[in-house]
C-alpha cells in the first residue's frame, strides 16, 4: 500500500487550467483517468487526509504511485481526451459499462454495391446503417419479413449471392417477390440502392410518405380497374402498418430522443436506454457496472454518456438525450454532444407530461434490471463459496459462516416498533425461516435497547431448547425440518433454494425451531406432541447498524454466556463492517463478494422488518372497539355496523336494541356495550378548509 504523500505534487506544480490527469501504479498500468476544469483544485482532493476520503477514493490513491496530467485548451476537448484514455487504458477504478447480454441491430449494408440486410451483433462497422438494438433477434425478422413486400432489399449472405450471378437463377425470396434479384440482374445497382435508402427512410421513422404513395397508387389502379394490383398494393400497405404497430406510438410529438434511466446501490447500477424514433420506441438496451470509483447519479450519466455516444456520428446522436440527473459540467457535455452530431443536442431532466411517463417506464425497467443481475449473481455457486470465504477471513472466523442470521429495527417515530430476523443458509435465503418480533421490553424509540432485547430473547430460547433436548442432534433425514413461522396473517413463502451446498464442509442438518416470540406475544405452543426448537444457531449474527448495535448485541449473547457465535455489524452510510470491541471498521473491498452478500443480507432484515411494520400500523388504524370483544367475529362485527350505520350510533344503543341485531345473544350484546362504554370516542374529524365538524356515518374505528 503506497503512501499518497510519497508521489503528491509539489505545490505550484500543478496548473490551474482545464485537463485530463492520470493515476499509475507501480508498474506504470493507468489505474484511473479523470478529467477537470480546473487540474490543481481536483487532484489537490485526492492528497488530503485518508480518513476524509470516500472509501473507493481511498484505495486508489493508496494503489497508485504516482499521478501526471495533460493540460487542454477546454472542457469539451478534457472530455473527449479522458473518454479516448479510458478506452485506450481500461482502467481499473473508473466506472465501466458493461452490456447484460449482446443485443442485435438491425442493419443494412450500405457500404456494399448491393446494400444488404440482415441482423448484427457486436462492434459497429464503417458504412452500415444500425436500427436498434432489439431484444430478440427474432423481432428483427419479423418486422423485415413484413417490410420486405415492400422493400424488396437483399437479404442473402455473399456467398449465395455470388451462386445466384453464377447459376443465373435467384433465391425462393426472389421468385415469391421478397427479394428485388439484384443478383440476376432484375433491378440495377442504382435501383436496388433506392430500395435499401427508402427501407432506411422508413425505418428511421419517415413511415408516413410511404403509407400514403401506396394507399394514391391503389386508389388509382382501383379505378382503372386493376384489381389484382390494387390488392396487391393494399396488402403492402398493411404490412407497413403492421410493421408500425410493433412498436407503438409513446411520444406524440414524432420526437426523436434516447431516454436513460439508473438504478443504483452502494455497489452496484443498471442503466437502461429507450432509442424513441419519430415517437416511437425503436431499441432498448441495458449495462450493468461496478461502482468502483465514488461516483453519482449524475457522474453515472456522464459515463453512460461517454460510452453511448463515444462512437456515434450524425443522426446516431438524437436530438434530445433525457436523463434522470444532469451531469456536473452540463454545458460543456452537451457542447460534446452537439459536436457528433453536427448540429444542437438537447440535454435535459423531463419534468411533465408524456416523456416524464416514459422516463418512469425507462426507470422501472433499471430497477428490473439491477434486481435480475443480483439475482443471477447470488445465484451462482461459486460467487457464493467465494463470498462465504471472504466474510470469514475479513472477520478472522475459523470457517465460513454456512448460517448467517441478521436482526433489523423498524418503527414510525418510536410507534409499532418491531424486528426481523432473516436466515441465510451458503449465501441464499431461507424465507421459511424468517422471524418477526414484537418489542415488549419498553415503549419509545431506543434502537440499540431494542437490538439488545431482540438478540436476548432470540437466543434465551436457543439455550432454553438446547438444556430441555440436550446438544444439537442430527435429525434423520425423513423428519421434517421446523415448524412454520407464528404469528398473525400468512407467513414468509417457501425457501427460495436449497439448502447448504457445495460451501459446506459436512452435513448440516434440518433445523428445526419455532420464532423466539410470537408476534402476538403469547408463549409458543407446543400442540403437536413435539418440542418446537429455536436450537439451530448460526455461525454469524449480522446487525443493521453501526458500533453501537453492534455492542448491544455482543452483550445480550454475554449476558447468557454464549461465546461461540461471531456478531458483526453492518453500516449503511459507508458500507463499513463493524467487529465488537473496535473501534475502526473493517472496510471491505467495494468488489468484494463477501461485502454484497453482507449488504444482500442487511437489505433482506431492512425490507422484512419494515413490511411488518407497515402491516402493523396499517392493522393498528383499521382497529375497531368491538375487536375487543371476545367470541365476536367478523361476521357479527359487520352486520352490528351495517344494522346501526356506525359504531357511534351503536355505542348509543341500549342492550335490547343490540339484540335485535340476527346472531347477537344477550351475553354478547353486554360484551359490547360494556366494550363501548369503556372505550372513550375518537375525537371528531374537522375539515381544514371550513372548520366544519364532520359527522361520522361509515363503519370505522370509532
Amino acid at each position: 500500500m503506497a503512501d499518497p504523500s510519497s508521489y503528491r505534487p509539489k505545490p505550484g506544480q500543478i496548473p490551474d487550467s482545464p485537463g485530463v490527469y492520470k493515476f499509475r501504479d507501480e508498474h506504470r498500468r493507468v489505474i484511473y483517468v479523470g478529467k477537470a476544469k480546473n487540474l490543481r483544485q481536483r487532484v489537490a482532493n485526492y492528497f488530503q487526509d485518508l480518513a476524509n476520503l470516500h472509501p473507493r477514493t481511498r484505495t486508489m490513491v493508496t494503489t497508485a504511485a504516482s499521478v501526471e496530467w495533460t493540460v487542454v485548451s477546454t472542457e469539451v476537448e478534457a472530455l473527449q481526451l479522458e473518454y479516448s484514455w479510458i478506452k485506450e487504458f481500461d482502467p481499473r477504478f473508473n466506472v465501466k459499462y458493461r452490456d447484460d447480454k449482446s443485443y442485435p441491430y438491425l442493419a443494412v449494408t450500405l457500404n456494399e454495391e448491393f446494400p444488404r440486410v440482415q441482423v448484427m451483433r457486436g462492434a459497429k462497422k464503417k458504412g452500415v446503417r444500425y436500427f436498434g438494438p432489439y431484444g430478440h433477434a427474432w423481432a428483427i425478422r419479423e418486422t423485415v419479413d413484413l417490410m420486405l413486400r415492400v422493400f424488396p432489399v437483399r437479404t442473402c449472405s455473399a456467398g449465395v449471392f455470388k451462386n445466384a450471378e453464377r447459376t443465373g437463377r435467384p433465391c425462393l425470396l426472389g421468385y415469391i417477390g421478397k427479394c428485388s434479384a439484384p443478383c440476376v440482374g432484375r433491378v440495377t445497382p442504382e435501383e436496388h440502392r433506392d430500395l435499401a435508402e427508402d427501407f432506411c427512410d422508413f425505418m428511421a421513422g419517415r413511415t408516413g410518405t410511404y403509407i400514403r404513395r401506396l394507399e394514391k397508387d391503389m386508389t388509382q389502379a382501383a379505378e382503372e380497374m386493376e384489381y389484382e394490383r390494387a390488392a396487391r398494393l393494399r396488402d403492402d400497405a398493411e404490412a407497413l402498418k403492421r410493421a408500425m404497430e410493433k412498436s407503438a406510438v409513446v411520444l406524440a410529438d414524432a420526437t426523436d430522443a434516447d431516454l436513460i434511466a439508473v438504478a443504483e446501490d452502494e455497489l452496484e447500477a443498471a442503466l437502461q436506454i429507450f432509442h424513441v424514433r419519430g415517437g416511437r420506441v425503436r431499441g432498448q438496451r441495458g449495462w450493468v457496472t461496478d461502482k468502483v470509483e465514488a461516483v453519482d447519479t449524475s457522474g453515472l450519466v456522464e459515463h453512460a454518456l461517454q460510452q453511448l455516444y463515444g462512437e456515434e456520428r450524425g443522426d446516431a446522436v438524437p436530438k434530445e438525450v433525457l436523463v434522470p440527473a444532469l451531469p456536473e459540467d452540463t454545458e460543456a457535455v452537451s457542447q460534446w454532444l452537439a459536436e457528433r452530431r453536427g448540429s444542437q443536442v438537447s440535454l435535459r431532466i423531463p419534468q411533465r407530461g408524456d416523456k416524464k411517463d416514459l422516463m418512469a417506464t425507462v426507470q422501472r425497467n433499471a430497477q428490473q434490471a439491477l434486481g435480475l443481475h443480483k439475482t443471477k449473481r447470488a445465484s451462482d455457486l461459486t460467487t457464493r463459496s467465494r463470498a462465504l470465504e471472504e466474510i470469514a477471513e475479513a472477520l478472522g472466523l475459523d470457517t465460513a459462516p454456512l448460517r448467517i442470521e441478521c436482526y433489523d429495527i423498524s418503527h414510525l417515530q418510536g410507534d409499532d416498533v418491531v424486528a426481523s430476523m432473516v436466515v441465510f443458509e451458503d449465501g441464499l435465503a431461507r424465507k421459511s425461516e424468517y422471524r418477526r418480533f414484537q418489542i415488549k421490553g419498553f415503549e419509545g424509540q431506543d434502537d440499540v435497547r431494542s437490538m439488545h432485547e431482540v438478540i436476548g430473547r432470540r437466543f434465551k430460547r436457543y439455550l432454553q431448547d438446547k438444556e430441555r433436548t440436550g446438544e444439537w442432534e442430527e435429525q434423520p433425514a425423513d423428519t421434517p425440518a421446523g415448524g412454520p413461522a407464528t404469528g398473525p396473517g400468512p407467513g414468509p413463502g417457501p425457501a427460495t433454494g436449497p439448502g447448504p451446498g457445495p460451501a459446506a464442509t459436512g452435513p448440516v442438518p434440518a433445523p428445526a425451531f419455532t420464532a423466539a416470540s410470537p408476534a402476538d406475544g403469547t408463549e409458543p405452543r407446543e400442540d403437536d406432541g413435539r418440542p418446537k426448537r429455536f436450537a439451530y444457531p448460526p455461525q454469524l449474527v449480522v446487525v443493521d447498524g453501526g458500533q453501537p448495535q453492534v455492542a448491544a448485541a455482543k452483550r445480550a449473547l454475554d449476558e447468557l454466556g454464549i461465546d461461540d457465535i461471531a456478531v458483526c455489524g453492518l453500516a449503511k452510510r459507508l458500507e463499513e463492517v463493524w467487529l465488537p470491541d473496535d473501534d475502526d471498521p473493517v472496510v471491505l473491498p467495494r468488489s468484494s463478494e463477501g461485502l454484497y452478500l453482507l449488504q444482500r443480507v442487511r437489505d433482506e432484515a431492512h425490507r422484512f422488518a419494515i413490511t411488518y411494520q407497515r402491516a402493523k400500523r396499517a392493522k393498528r388504524i383499521r382497529s375497531s372497539p368491538l375487536d375487543d370483544v371476545s367470541g365476536l367475529g367478523e361476521t357479527r362485527k359487520q352486520a352490528l355496523i351495517k344494522h346501526f350505520g356506525s359504531v357511534k350510533k351503536l355505542r348509543q344503543a341500549t342492550i335490547d336494541e343490540i339484540c335485535e341485531v340476527p346472531g347477537i345473544g344477550r351475553r354478547t350484546a353486554e360484551s359490547v356495550a360494556a366494550a363501548l362504554a369503556t372505550t372513550a370516542p375518537a375525537a371528531p374529524a374537522v375539515n381544514t378548509a371550513t372548520g366544519e365538524i364532520i359527522e361520522e356515518d361509515d363503519g370505522g374505528s370509532s
